[in-house]
C-alpha cells in the first residue's frame, strides 16, 4: 500500500512538472509572437536621399610648391553647395541624426574637407533639407590623375561630383528606441559648369537625375 501511494505521488509530481513546462513554452511562444507583431508595426525604415540643387562657386586645380626645386603637389580648390533632401518614409518611426559630417569627392578623392552639420530630429513622414557649403578654404591634395581628369571635364563643361554624408542615426517608434547605427549617404550628381567655374560661379544645372544610396 505504501509503495502504491509513493508511486502515485511520483506520477503527480512528474505531471506537474510537465504542465509547468507546457505553460512556460506557451508563454514564450506568445511573447515571441507579440515581439514579432511589434517589430512589424514599429519597424523603422532607413531614410531616403536626393539632391535637389547644386552650386559650384569654385572648382579648379591648384598647386603649392614648397620650394622651386621640388615638384608641386597636385591639389584642387573647390567651393560647392548641395541641397540634400532627406525623406523619412516611415509613418510610425522618427529618425534622430547625430554627428553628421559632409564632404564632396571627385573620382573617389575628397576635394573638400568635412563640414559639420547640426543634429536633427526627423518626425514620421517628414522631409528635411540640408544645404551645406563645402570647401572654400585651402586646396585639398589629390592625385595627378584627378587633376588631369578635372581639366578635361572642365573643358567639356560637365563634371560628376559625389556628395557624402556620414554620421549616425537611431529610430524612435512609440515606446521603443533603437541603438545608434552608422549612417552613410552618397549621392552622385553630374553638373554643368559655366565658363567661370574656376574663378567664381553659382547655381549649376543637374544634367542627370542624381543617384543616391543610403546605408543606415
Amino acid at each position: 500500500m505504501e509503495k502504491l501511494k509513493k508511486h502515485l505521488c511520483e506520477l503527480h509530481r512528474g505531471g506537474g512538472g510537465r504542465l509547468l513546462a507546457t505553460y512556460l513554452l506557451a508563454a514564450a511562444v506568445v511573447a515571441g509572437v507579440l515581439a514579432l507583431a511589434l517589430l512589424l508595426v514599429y519597424r523603422p525604415m532607413k531614410p531616403q536621399a536626393s539632391v535637389a540643387r547644386a552650386a559650384v562657386f569654385r572648382l579648379a586645380s591648384a598647386t603649392a610648391a614648397n620650394n622651386s626645386s621640388a615638384p608641386a603637389p597636385y591639389a584642387v580648390s573647390a567651393s560647392l553647395q548641395f541641397t540634400l533632401l532627406l525623406h523619412n518614409p516611415s509613418d510610425r518611426a522618427a529618425v534622430l541624426y547625430d554627428g553628421l559630417l559632409a564632404y564632396a569627392s571627385y573620382r573617389g578623392e575628397p576635394v573638400t574637407p568635412p563640414a559639420q552639420l547640426p543634429a536633427l530630429v526627423q518626425e514620421r513622414g517628414a522631409d528635411v533639407a540640408l544645404s551645406p557649403v563645402l570647401g572654400g578654404g585651402a586646396p585639398v591634395p589629390v592625385s595627378a590623375d584627378a587633376v588631369r581628369a578635372l581639366a578635361a571635364d572642365g573643358a567639356a563643361r560637365r563634371v560628376q561630383l559625389r556628395l557624402v554624408v556620414v554620421g549616425r542615426v537611431r529610430y524612435r517608434a512609440g515606446p521603443f528606441r533603437t541603438g545608434w547605427r552608422d549612417l552613410y549617404v552618397r549621392c552622385d550628381a553630374i553638373v554643368g559648369l559655366g565658363v567661370n567655374a574656376s574663378a567664381g560661379g553659382g547655381d549649376v544645372p543637374l544634367l542627370e537625375y542624381p543617384r543616391c544610396a543610403v546605408d543606415a
